[in-house]
């Protein structure tokens, strides 16, 4: 192989493994990070649903102090609720509030996990055309095309 292609797939490869790459890793996490903010919203909904249910209006609870401390908690009204709604900020609900605010968060965060997994797709494709680039320059029949990860 010439030196000019040796070159050229040597660039390619830097592409792929400096950009690329670290790219696909950094959506994929935070794709996952919005899943569990998902997971999240989703427990919320499912647990006030449950205490509307079944007209649960006081209960013992154990709170979560910090690394991994608990302690006993009685909550005298569940009717209303603090909702964690970002920046360390919590506001007041009523369940029906709460189950509204939910519900906007979750479509929100569905449409945040769409953007994401476009971008991934679009990273992976950005991937596969340059190993496909790196293919031609090489001259290697499809078939026998240069190795790609699977992601």
């Amino acid at each position: 192989m010439d030196n000019y292609r040796q070159a050229k797939v040597q660039k390619f490869e830097e592409f792929v493994d400096r950009r690329l790459k670290p790219d696909l890793v950094s959506a994929i996490a935070e794709r996952d990070k919005v899943f569990e903010q998902q997971k999240i919203f989703s427990d919320l909904r499912r647990n006030i649903e449950n205490l509307e249910k079944n007209s649960v209006t006081s209960l013992r609870t154990m709170v979560n102090l910090g690394s991994e401390v608990y302690m006993q908690a009685d909550v005298p009204d569940t009717r209303r609720i603090f909702v964690d709604i970002g920046l360390g900020f919590h506001v007041e609900f009523t369940w029906s509030e709460a189950l509204n605010f939910i519900s906007q968060r979750e479509e929100r965060l569905a449409g945040q996990i769409e953007e994401y997994t476009r971008l991934i797709a679009s990273i992976k494709a950005q991937i596969k055309l340059v190993y496909e680039g790196i293919r031609e320059l090489l001259q290697l029949p499809a078939e026998r095309s240069v190795q790609e990860p699977i992601f």
